[in-house]
């Protein structure tokens, strides 16, 4: 006897859509919770913040030479700088007398070149990893006395100046000293351009380099007082 199959050719296409649809629907659920996964670990990881923006921090935790400064961005000189983490050296600069980080540079236009020549207004300061050189007390106690001519310095409201002789290293330039508040700082003299100072100090593993004019040693305390505010300022937490 021959036994006829009761199952049509519909009904085996049918019920091979549906096993085909439910191998899908569990490929399709872990697909969703992988790309939920993804997105759930990428929200947590992406950085809560950047050097622009309303929500930008001020300030960078930067190690230079080992040791931590809280830098403000907009003072940082060059945008490669403007990342935290160690840095071999950093260059910033500040308005005086506020100490205000500046809100941007300043560019000259056809309509300003005539007047670019203009006062500074800025102390500029570089901080870089000394790596155990002599330190800047070290050298103007025992490699500057070497070069100092012999003529007496008369202290001027406090300010003592002392050249350099023409025929050594630093023979365009005058050393000034004070106790009262501290100060030393190496300047070059008034030529074809304003005379410009460097004064220079020691903080853990880095050296901070002050530069400002020349012209400002009128009210030179007030100099002194701005690079020891900043030295204190921009020095992170103490390990």
């Amino acid at each position: 006897m021959t036994v006829f199959s009761a199952t049509s050719p519909r009904s085996s296409r049918t019920s091979a859509k549906t096993r085909a649809r439910s191998h899908l629907v569990p490929i399709a659920l872990t697909g969703v919770f992988a790309a939920s996964a993804i997105a759930l670990v990428a929200y947590l990881l992406w950085p809560t913040w950047s050097t622009g923006g309303a929500d930008a921090p001020d300030k960078l935790p930067v190690s230079v030479g080992g040791t931590l400064f809280n830098l403000p961005i907009s003072a940082i000189r060059m945008k490669i700088q403007r990342h935290s983490g160690p840095q071999e050296r950093i260059d910033l600069d500040f308005l005086y007398p506020s100490l205000e980080a500046p809100s941007g540079p300043t560019h000259v236009t056809a309509d300003t070149v005539d007047t670019a020549m203009q006062p500074i207004d800025r102390i500029f300061l570089s901080i870089a990893a000394h790596h155990d050189a002599m330190s800047p007390e070290q050298r103007t106690a025992t490699i500057y006395p070497r070069y100092f001519d012999q003529a007496a310095a008369t202290p001027a409201d406090g300010l003592t100046m002392l050249t350099f002789r023409s025929d050594t290293p630093y023979g365009s330039e005058d050393l000034y000293s004070a106790t009262s508040p501290a100060l030393s700082a190496r300047c070059t003299r008034d030529a074809a351009t304003p005379g410009m100072c460097l004064s220079e100090r020691r903080v853990g593993g880095a050296d901070l380099t002050f530069r400002f004019p020349r012209s400002w040693l009128s009210q030179w305390r007030g100099v002194a007082d701005a690079m020891e505010k900043l030295t204190t300022q921009l020095r992170g937490p103490r390990g």
